[in-house]
């Protein structure tokens, strides 16, 4: 107290924020000079910089009357730089060293730091900087200089080699000229060049100069931009910054050290502290554990967290960083392999990597058992990239292959039902994106081992069948008392006096197999390679009133009584808002989607056939455009069908189904034949911004040709 005493509180000043120049404001540090010269007083010829770079370049005259500058050394480094002859590519044009660059350096990537002051009326005004840079004197004309004099080496050189051989050129006149081709340069190549310190120093050097005004301290620009610094809000609105309580202004003047932070012991990478853990969000919780473990039955991970933990809250969250396979959650590749990474072992890109990290745990979903040499084969990848992917989900198994970690959890598998036919249709999308990368063929089950090794012959034929009786007879069994229960569901549901049952023809592909047809309608296949039994017409089939029947057990999508079906037109109606021309296979990827992101117990997940959605299509005023293509075309059933919003209520709907009525007889066509019929048809020229958006909205481009979305095979 004695000491607070001694030294009283003299003046309060107010200290305000002004950020009008935080995004901007550099502090820059020049050389030291004489205290009797100030940097303003000398002339700067230019200034420059690379924004990207934060690297400025400055040329200052130098004055060369100044009874200290040593003329002679002046005119002889001129002459060294830029040789006897002067022109306008000279650095020098006075024949005299005139001037002096200075280039800048960074001092340190933290600013935040730092702040300019400036006091003024008892006020105390802080302007956050934005960089600290560093001006040393460059002296790239030494370089200039040597090559000067090297050139000159060189010409000399050839003068006498051209008088010795001046005998000689009539014997050298035919010449044997060795042409090499380049090889193409692989991914693994590329990476390592993109990573070179060479390619980054010429991507630094391709990074052009923005020139630069500069303004003395006088100069009324400087007096104006001065004002800036200025905080210009007097109610305080910009300084609630300041704002702050004494633990958190505290903080902020003595932030903890990251010294003292690197002094502690680090443990090892898969280690983790829980008294550290439980700190976090629970969502990063998860991702760290995740990302340690890899692979992990839900159980477990609940144990971990605590007993207090919600578990609807835990599987909301697992789903976001790790996928199921066989009743256990392994984590996804994209967070083991981020955006910007790439692979110790090839160089490899993040997006290869997580492509082929699918391609493994997506076999595992069909077999307890992967053999690396197989993965390898279809991933083109490195055995050591192939080696890891493995080990983080699989153990080795001598003469066998690897085996999947952990048991099959199907005590998980019975208790969350949502969650696994979630889960089903994510895999359904990865397995469909694999097969087009990879050119696989559609698998649904293990491969027959005819003529092959592995751990697939080591199963005996009589397993195999007791196996599939098994699972047929635990099917039959499910589908029985799914059918009761839908049964019972319409009769408490409907209002109907009677409900009839719309058989529709079966393929031969359909047919087999099937034992309730009649009774339950199969659900949707995601996969993008798979072929529809029924086909629509456009419109709506005939025959079928609007409320008043049903179509195996599903209400009509005009039905506003039932949930399912306002949820699904619901869906149906905004995705034609934002894309007005669909193929099937993308609508049934985009549900696929939705469905993802819905909460588990939600009504749509009770099952939506192709029919069904379909029918909400044609039912939320769309129709399918029946799109000539080419006998040879590699599109699939889903992918031919094509469908479109008719009416959408703006002022294009009518250049729209122009342009549909085009494409409902030509499978391509050019630009110039779009305009001249919506021309004709509209009775008036459209400009071009108009015929732009009916393109953008229902086309895309390729090789010059017009087709609608999704229908382009290239």
């Amino acid at each position: 107290m004695a000491n607070e005493e001694d030294d009283p509180v003299i003046q309060e000043i107010d200290v305000y924020l002004a950020k009008s120049l935080a995004e901007k404001l550099y502090l820059f540090q020049y050389p030291v000079r004489p205290a009797s010269m100030t940097y303003d007083d000398i002339p700067h010829l230019s200034a420059k910089i690379k924004p990207k770079q934060q690297k400025v370049e400055l040329e200052m005259a130098i004055d060369t009357l100044n009874p200290n500058y040593c003329r002679s050394k002046g005119e002889q480094i001129a002459l060294n730089v830029d040789g006897a002859c002067a022109d306008e590519t000279s650095t020098y044009s006075s024949k005299l060293m005139d001037k002096q660059t200075f280039c800048s350096s960074q001092t340190t990537s933290n600013t935040a730091r730092y702040a300019a002051a400036l006091y003024r009326q008892g006020e105390l005004h802080l302007t956050p900087l934005h960089g600290i840079l560093q001006l040393r004197p460059s002296f790239s004309y030494l370089d200039k200089a040597d090559a000067k004099h090297r050139e000159r080496e060189a010409a000399n050189e050839a003068c006498f080699a051209a008088g010795d051989s001046s005998q000689d050129e009539a014997e050298e006149d035919v010449k044997q000229i060795t042409v090499r081709f380049s090889r193409p340069e692989s991914e693994q190549a590329r990476q390592r060049r993109v990573q070179s310190y060479e390619f980054l120093q010429k991507k630094h050097a391709e990074e052009p100069w923005v020139h630069l005004h500069y303004s003395g301290v006088k100069d009324s620009r400087s007096e104006h931009e001065r004002q800036y610094l200025l905080c210009q809000g007097s109610s305080g609105v910009e300084n609630t910054e300041l704002v702050k309580s004494p633990s958190e202004y505290l903080m902020m003047l003595m932030p903890p050290s990251l010294e003292e932070e690197k002094d502690k012991p680090v443990a090892p990478s898969n280690v983790l502290s829980m008294a550290q853990l439980r700190t976090l969000p629970l969502a990063d919780q998860i991702k760290v554990l995740m990302k340690n473990v890899k692979v992990m039955p839900f159980a477990n991970l609940m144990s971990l967290l605590g007993p207090s933990v919600d578990s609807v809250a835990v599987l909301r969250g697992i789903q976001k960083v790790a996928m199921l396979v066989q009743g256990n959650w392994v984590v996804k590749s994209d967070i083991l392999y981020p955006k910007d990474s790439s692979s110790p072992h090839s160089g490899m890109p993040a997006e290869v990597l997580c492509r082929g990290r699918d391609f493994v745990m997506w076999k595992f979903t069909q077999s307890r058992w992967v053999v690396r040499k197989e993965v390898a084969a279809v991933t083109k990848l490195c055995a050591e990239d192939v080696k890891d992917f493995l080990e983080h989900m699989a153990v080795v198994r001598i003469n066998k292959g690897w085996e999947f970690l952990l048991p099959y959890d199907l005590e998980f598998i019975k208790k969350h039902p949502d969650v696994v036919q979630r889960q089903h249709m994510l895999w359904s999308g990865i397995q469909a994106k694999l097969e087009k990368v990879y050119n696989l063929v559609k698998e649904t089950m293990p491969k027959k081992p005819d003529g092959q090794s592995g751990p697939a012959g080591l199963v005996s034929g009589e397993q195999r069948v007791q196996t599939a009786k098994t699972k047929a007879q635990q099917n039959h069994a499910f589908l029985e008392r799914e059918l009761q229960r839908r049964k019972e569901q319409m009769r408490a549901a409907t209002v109907l006096p009677s409900v009839q049952i719309k058989e529709e023809p079966l393929s031969e592909d359909e047919a087999d197999g099937e034992e309730l047809e009649a009774e339950e309608e199969e659900p949707m296949d995601t996969t993008p390679s798979s072929c529809l039994s029924t086909k629509l017409a456009n419109g709506l089939p005939a025959g079928r009133a609007v409320g008043g029947d049903s179509l195996n057990g599903h209400p009509i999508p005009g039905c506003a009584s039932n949930p399912v079906t306002q949820e699904l037109k619901a869906f149906v109606e905004a995705t034609f808002q934002r894309q007005f021309v669909l193929t099937l296979s993308e609508l049934k990827r985009l549900f696929n989607l939705h469905l993802a992101g819905l909460p588990p117990g939600h009504t749509l997940f009770s099952g939506i056939s192709d029919r069904m959605l379909q029918d909400t299509v044609l039912a939320a005023g769309c129709k399918q455009i029946l799109v000539p293509f080419p006998p040879q075309t590699a599109a699939s059933p889903d992918e031919q069908k094509v469908f479109a919003l008719w009416e959408s209520g703006d002022m294009s709907d009518q250049h729209r189904q122009v342009l549909l009525e085009i494409f409902s007889k030509n499978y391509r066509v050019r630009r110039n034949m779009i305009q001249s019929r919506l021309t004709q048809e509209c009775g008036e020229e459209l400009s071009k911004q108009e015929v732009d958006k009916v393109l953008k909205d229902c086309c895309v481009s390729y090789g010059g040709m017009w087709y609608l979305k999704g229908t382009v095979q290239s």
